[in-house]
């Protein structure tokens, strides 16, 4: 007698009562790429339906993701200028910091996460300060952490470093705790790789390396050992969320990480965007489909939460009531 498992399979009911993986909209993060300037809305030409917006233009957007459920955002900053240093991602009127003020005066309920970097504020376009044609990770910590504080003097709710220096949440959870941040929690891109899927994000952020790669401080795909002792150190440096990027690549990554006692995210990256939608302007696949089963798919593999540029359209199919959660 062989067994018949298509009994649990018989109508939509029987599915979604048996079924042991969920998505909420609360588990979605929506980033937001914040220009210096004003009057700008540029969409963004190779990741189709997100855009830059300066602080006189935001409004419109929040109001949007606020009345569809989003409640949670990270954001990026594009500055006017750049330097060495990149002096303008810890400065007091820097970009991400005046979108943190404006954000918590107008939309207060929004939960703001800020990305902790430099890649978009150096004139070199690296992760840090540079000494000769490598990234200087001791001396990088110190800047790190003052971007960290810069952040959450603004009024951030999570600082999420994302530059993989060796450190920097030891030296993030120092600066804090001494000027009186000691729950603000640290996101940490504990598991970043040197990835190919990245490409339309260094378009929408300027942030492409303007020589060399980052391949001495991003981590190798190629190595299945190396994340256990990333994780290991930014626990033991007092990270309160690990997160995997890219995600859909690496699914065994989280599966094996899925029972950390801290919460658990995974950045669905601009590349897994921007393919999904040129296969859908093309005709190839159904973009409802294919976004949701990639979104069940990152649940299925044991993360908590997903950061996702899909997250906007996701809560706009819910409302419309063309999918269910």
């Amino acid at each position: 007698m062989f067994t018949r498992t298509r009994r649990l399979r018989g109508s939509k009911t029987l599915r979604d009562m048996v079924r042991n993986v969920n998505l909420h909209l609360d588990e979605l993060i929506y980033p937001l790429f914040l220009e210096e300037g004003e009057n700008i809305k540029a969409e963004i030409d190779s990741m189709p339906g997100q855009y830059r917006f300066s602080l006189d233009r935001i409004d419109e957007e929040l109001q949007e993701l606020k009345d569809l459920g989003i409640k949670a955002l990270l954001l990026f900053g594009i500055p006017k200028e750049k330097d060495p240093v990149g002096s303008q991602a810890y400065a007091e009127d820097g970009i991400v910091q005046q979108g943190i003020r404006h954000i918590k005066k107008n939309f207060p309920n929004f939960l703001i996460i800020t990305d902790v970097c430099m890649c978009e504020y150096t004139s070199h376009g690296h992760c840090g300060i540079l000494n000769g044609c490598d990234v200087n990770n001791d001396e990088t910590l110190k800047y790190l952490a003052q971007i960290a504080l810069s952040h959450a003097k603004a009024g951030a709710d999570i600082v999420a470093p994302s530059d993989m220096m060796d450190g920097r949440i030891e030296a993030m959870r120092t600066i804090l705790d001494e000027n009186g941040f000691t729950y603000l929690p640290i996101m940490a891109y504990s598991v970043k790789y040197a990835s190919n899927y990245y490409g339309p994000f260094r378009d929408a952020a300027d942030s492409a390396p303007s020589f060399g790669d980052r391949k001495t401080y991003q981590m190798d795909f190629r190595s299945s050992k190396e994340y256990f002792r990333e994780v290991e150190s930014d626990i033991e440096e007092g990270a309160d969320f690990i997160m995997v990027k890219p995600a859909l690549a690496y699914l065994d990554v989280i599966h094996a990480l899925k029972d950390l006692a801290l919460p658990l995210v995974a950045y669905n990256v601009s590349g897994e965007y921007s393919m999904v939608k040129a296969a859908a302007k093309n005709g190839w696949i159904n973009e409802k489909g294919i976004v949701m089963e990639n979104m069940y798919a990152l649940k299925r593999a044991g993360v908590n939460l997903i950061i996702t540029y899909h997250a906007k359209e996701i809560a706009q199919w819910v409302k419309n009531g063309e999918i269910t959660l």
